[in-house]
């Protein structure tokens, strides 16, 4: 094609209305916290970007990522697929198996060098357990440096991609390591790296963080994308407060008002569940706010505290790296205690 085809462009030849289209732009830009006139620039700057052609490589996971997205809400997947992104590779929606599938892999990346969008899920084995996970015949860390060498972005989806993940627990048996420290490490090409973290991250926020590389792209500020991210390389609006600044709960909190067990008086009546070993203070995601199944509820919503998923080595908290022992039940309270004063959710 002499010319790629925009989102908007897109939409329209598969007879979305502009209503429509404004709809999904004002949902996401109210999740990306944006004023009336930035919503305004973000719509006409989402329908000017080139559809982006995206390869999404699966490896050490659950597929639970993949199910995260499946459940979108705003936009529905089948318009994320069809109209707003080319996905050209993706093992647990695509048609093509074997050869066929490979092949389309490698056109895609090959007419798109440079400009399309990497994603990846699932931790990559290394060291002397680099073949513990294959695809064709290549190993996960082979097939993932040949795909980030001509990637535009890169996006890591899920904590076992951001940050090794379940696979990379004690005693970590197939050197499971994420994106992130492999390009520190310099076992695969440094890119522009985008971690959406959480076992798996909550729906909208990967849909969001597509929209808000598509605003940058059609207004020709991706440079500013590094900046918009923290010091895990995730996206502020999305993760940049604590699950605990914006609990419901919080209000039991600062009156010093909490659960013992899960099933006392206090839990009944939506006490605070730190003492439970909620680690909502310490963890950085949109659980509270964007909400998950359409916004209708989150853990702590319903009589369960947030597990800190989207940090890394959560699933090791607890663990005395000397003995290789946990000393402390996961559902404990962190020894420090509560935080003194929390920044709430404005």
């Amino acid at each position: 094609m002499s010319k790629q085809q925009t989102v908007l462009e897109a939409l329209r030849e598969r007879g979305v209305s502009r209503r429509t289209f404004l709809k999904f732009c004002a949902v996401t830009a109210s999740s990306l916290a944006l004023s009336a006139r930035e919503a305004a620039v973000f719509a006409q700057a989402v329908g000017a970007a080139p559809r982006p052609a995206v390869i999404w490589l699966s490896f050490q996971q659950c597929t639970g990522c993949s199910e995260s997205l499946l459940r979108t809400f705003n936009p529905t997947i089948e318009t994320l697929l069809l109209d707003v992104i080319s996905l050209d590779y993706q093992e647990t929606l695509q048609v093509a198996a074997g050869n066929q599938a490979e092949e389309a892999r490698k056109a895609s990346m090959a007419a798109n060098a440079g400009s399309y969008v990497l994603v990846v899920d699932g931790s990559i084995p290394t060291g002397d357990k680099e073949w513990w996970s294959t695809v064709a015949g290549h190993s996960n860390l082979a097939s993932l440096r040949e795909a980030v060498e001509n990637a535009g972005l890169v996006v890591a989806i899920g904590t076992c991609a951001t940050f090794g993940g379940i696979p990379a627990a004690h005693p970590n048996p197939s050197s499971a390591t994420g994106v992130g420290d492999l390009m520190t490490a310099g076992l695969i090409p440094t890119k522009t790296l985008v971690n959406l973290s959480g076992c798996p991250p909550v729906p909208e926020v990967i849909t969001g963080t597509i929209a808000l590389y598509l605003s940058l792209a059609g207004q020709g500020r991706l440079g500013e994308l590094p900046s918009l991210l923290d010091s895990q390389k995730r996206p502020i609006p999305y993760y940049g407060k604590t699950v605990h600044d914006c609990c419901p709960r919080l209000e039991h909190f600062n009156a010093g008002r909490f659960a013992q067990s899960f099933d006392d008086a206090g839990a009944k009546q939506g006490y605070c569940l730190y003492l439970v070993g909620c680690k909502g203070p310490e963890t950085y995601n949109a659980c509270t706010t964007i909400k998950w199944n359409n916004a209708t509820s989150f853990p702590m919503h319903t009589g369960h505290g947030c597990i800190g998923c989207s940090e890394p080595r959560f699933w090791d908290r607890g663990l005395d790296q000397a003995s290789g022992e946990f000393t402390t039940s996961f559902y404990a309270a962190d020894a420090g205690g509560p935080p003194a004063d929390p920044t709430g959710c404005s």
